[in-house]
């Protein structure tokens, strides 16, 4: 297919900026000062306070618009489909976070009574996530371990070892909360953005395989303590292979069959979501095949398999959370805090997309830390969303959190009611469900070939963060992440792809001079392109590659010239009564002692005034002298990708630029960001050799300045055919 070609034709005027602001009238802007903002935040107006309420309260905005005929119908089965899953993963999820299965339904059930008025996503499926339930997991068994006594905490008085789990857990999923409603109220819901796509894939790929091992016990029906820290991985698969002779055989065969049925059926539901009204909820009639079988045939006496056991029936009377366990528990809290709004963040975000709707992360900071809160005083752990759980909210008709409100009420009702038929559930039947669910997890790790043919940084912090999480623990793993990630950023903005740049012949545009066949690129001109900001840590960088592009270092070609300078001046007082000619022939066969002469002086702008003669310095000069040559006349500066300038890079770049002008090199800046412009008005960056007359709006714009001022030289450009060169 022909690429579409038009033509276009610009007549104007060659623009400097001083040009340009001298032809085109700037209006003057006057920018809003800090107290100004802060003004303009405390005021109060009946508009503005609707405004306030809506944002707090976002549910207000869509029931205004709900369309019973339309939505109802679809948020019922949705809310029951839903609703049937999150109680099956609600009961799985809790034994991943070491706590009795009966609590996960209050994970499905207390926050989503909050989210439902403060939360931004009609989509998300709020309630328990395998990732936080595992970190909230190894915190409970460092504070209470099965084969060891408890930490020395004056609340653990008088409680089980189950009583004591549930305040570790209620606790450490409350300081999450606030947590996550300080950083909410605080309005710094753009942190999200610091934890990429990349680093969350690798981190939630390394807590899938956390969660995989953690379940080995329940599969094999092994009993293997909690362990939690750095290397817990190691430790717990070395228990679980001392003790593989003693399998559970009943165990390890139901947990392979539900495994194999779970995934076919879940595979045909991928298949046919076009075709099914609603996903088959093969999850749900497993759990309750299960139960009858376990029931009808006694596992737990005749094949003593570990069941569920009793289930809490209603709901307890709410707890305080333990100030002591807030100490002990800060660490990890807070990247609980940030994992479970990172992941129900990006979850909500690809529902809002497909159904043309905002989200606002602050006000979901908002609301998962209320939720955490509200859900904590009631004995449930921290929630988040599950992107499977959401997808059969989504695919089966819900429209609004109406269906995550019936999800709710039928939690509710299995908690009251119903509870007491999933006594007789295998707890390897739970850890089957939690292994089929982590497929779509487990399969990030086909990115990796992807990341390091695409992207090898990416790659690297995709790879550091997932085996930093599976061999530190998924706290330290997510501080290694977030290291590596930034380390990355430092080493792209520190160490920018610089390029020279030359002119593609017969169009204004210029491109890589590696990159093209032909180009025209006069004498003595070189345009240097910065790809990045500059800063303080890279202006050294900066300038160091704009030397090797250049070919030579301008501050020892000026020392050089001043040396020469200082002694021909001393030559021509030394020997005014003899000629010229013979006191250059005894200038260059002196010597004299650099240890006097001032190291300033030697920087400053070459004086050529008393001499007699016009001085060349690319003339051919004796062999005892040595001046390096330049043949460059002037260097042009692409700022069109400089983004900001710091004062310490401002420093550095104004005695850059003047090291090249004082040594009659002229220079250019072209395509200055405008705000950059006023820093440098602001800052006195301009003075008697750096002017305003070197910045020009365009790169052509410069370039036809320069060959217009150089014509003699305008016939000594080339074409280089070479894309070594």
């Amino acid at each position: 297919m022909a690429t579409l070609r038009k033509r276009y034709l610009v007549d104007r005027c060659v623009y400097s900026e001083d040009s340009l602001a001298e032809d085109h009238v700037e209006l003057h802007r006057v920018h809003k000062t800090i107290l100004d903002h802060v003004r303009e935040y405390l005021t109060c107006d009946s508009k503005r306070a609707k405004k306030v309420v809506l944002s707090l309260l976002p549910f207000i905005g869509w029931m205004r618009i709900y369309r019973v005929r339309e939505w109802l119908l679809g948020d019922v089965v949705s809310g029951v489909s839903t609703g049937l899953v999150a109680i099956m993963q609600g009961l799985a999820f809790s034994l991943l976070a070491s706590l009795p299965a009966s609590y996960g339904l209050y994970t499905a059930f207390f926050p989503m009574l909050t989210y439902f008025f403060l939360g931004t996503s009609r989509h998300i499926s709020v309630g328990s996530f395998p990732v936080l339930s595992l970190m909230i997991g190894a915190v409970v068994t460092r504070l209470v371990p099965e084969d060891g006594p408890a930490a020395n905490i004056t609340g653990f008085e008088n409680l089980t070892q189950d009583q004591q789990r549930v305040l570790v857990a209620s606790s450490v999923t409350f300081l999450a909360g606030i947590f996550q409603l300080a950083m909410g109220v605080l309005q710094v819901g753009f942190i999200v953005v610091y934890l990429s796509d990349t680093l969350v894939s690798g981190f939630t790929t390394a807590a899938a395989v956390h969660i995989l091992v953690s379940q080995l016990k329940f599969v094999f029906g092994l009993i293997v303590p909690g362990l939690s820290g750095p290397l817990s991985i190691i430790y717990t698969l070395e228990k679980i292979f001392v003790q593989i002779s003693s399998t559970n055989i009943c165990d390890l065969v139901m947990t392979i069959v539900i495994m194999v049925i779970v995934f076919i059926v879940k595979e045909l539901n991928d298949k046919y979501k076009a075709k099914l009204p609603v996903p088959i909820p093969i999850e749900v009639i497993m759990t309750v095949i299960a139960c009858g079988i376990s029931y009808a045939f006694n596992f737990q006496e005749r094949f003593n398999v570990d069941v569920v056991g009793v289930m809490v029936s209603g709901y307890e009377t709410p707890i305080a959370p333990s100030i002591e366990v807030f100490k002990e528990s800060a660490v990890e809290a807070f990247p609980i805090a940030i994992v479970g709004f990172a992941v129900s963040f990006s979850v909500a975000k690809v529902y809002s997309i497909k159904h043309d709707y905002t989200i606002d992360g602050n006000q979901e900071l908002i609301a998962f830390g209320v939720s955490n809160i509200f859900g904590a005083g009631f004995r449930s752990f921290a929630a988040s969303t599950a992107l499977s759980r959401t997808a059969v909210q989504e695919s089966s008709g819900g429209k609004t959190q109406i269906a995550g409100l019936i999800s709710a009420m039928m939690a509710m009702i299995v908690t009251l009611k119903l509870g007491f038929l999933l006594e007789p559930l295998p707890k390897s039947v739970l850890g089957a469900l939690v292994i089929v669910n982590l497929k779509g997890m487990l399969m990030q790790f086909r990115e990796i070939p992807y990341l390091w043919r695409r992207d090898k940084p990416e790659f690297v912090v995709w790879v550091g963060t997932c085996l930093g999480a599976i061999l530190l623990g998924l706290d330290l793993g997510l501080a290694v992440g977030l290291g590596m990630e930034l380390i990355t950023v430092v080493f792209r903005t520190q160490f920018p792809r610089c390029s020279v740049l030359a002119n593609i012949s017969g169009t204004d545009l210029y491109r890589d001079r590696k990159d093209y066949l032909h180009i025209f690129e006069p004498r003595g001109v070189k345009i240097f392109r910065i790809p990045s900001p500059i800063f303080f840590a890279n202006i050294e960088f900066f300038k160091e590659k704009l030397q090797e592009a250049v070919g030579f270092n301008p501050l020892r070609v000026l020392r050089k010239r001043n040396k020469a300078l200082r002694k021909i001046k001393k030559l021509l007082q030394e020997n005014d009564n003899h000629s010229r000619e013979t006191g250059l022939r005894g200038l260059f066969s002196k010597t004299t002692d650099e240890s006097c002469v001032n190291k300033e002086a030697m920087d400053q702008p070459t004086d050529l005034e008393g001499l007699p003669f016009r001085m060349n310095w690319n003339a051919e000069l004796p062999n005892n002298i040595s001046v390096p040559r330049v043949d460059l006349h002037s260097l042009i500066l692409d700022f069109s990708a400089v983004s900001f300038l710091d004062i310490s890079a401002l420093k550095g770049l104004k005695v850059g630029l003047k090291e090249f002008i004082r040594i009659d090199v002229d220079v250019y800046i072209v395509s200055c960001d405008v705000y950059i412009l006023e820093k440098l008005h602001m800052c006195m960056f301009f003075d008697d050799e750096i002017r305003t007359s070197m910045f020009f709006p365009t790169l052509h714009d410069a370039m036809l300045h320069v060959l217009e001022k150089h014509k003699e030289d305008k016939s000594k450009g080339w074409v280089i055919s070479d894309t070594k060169m």
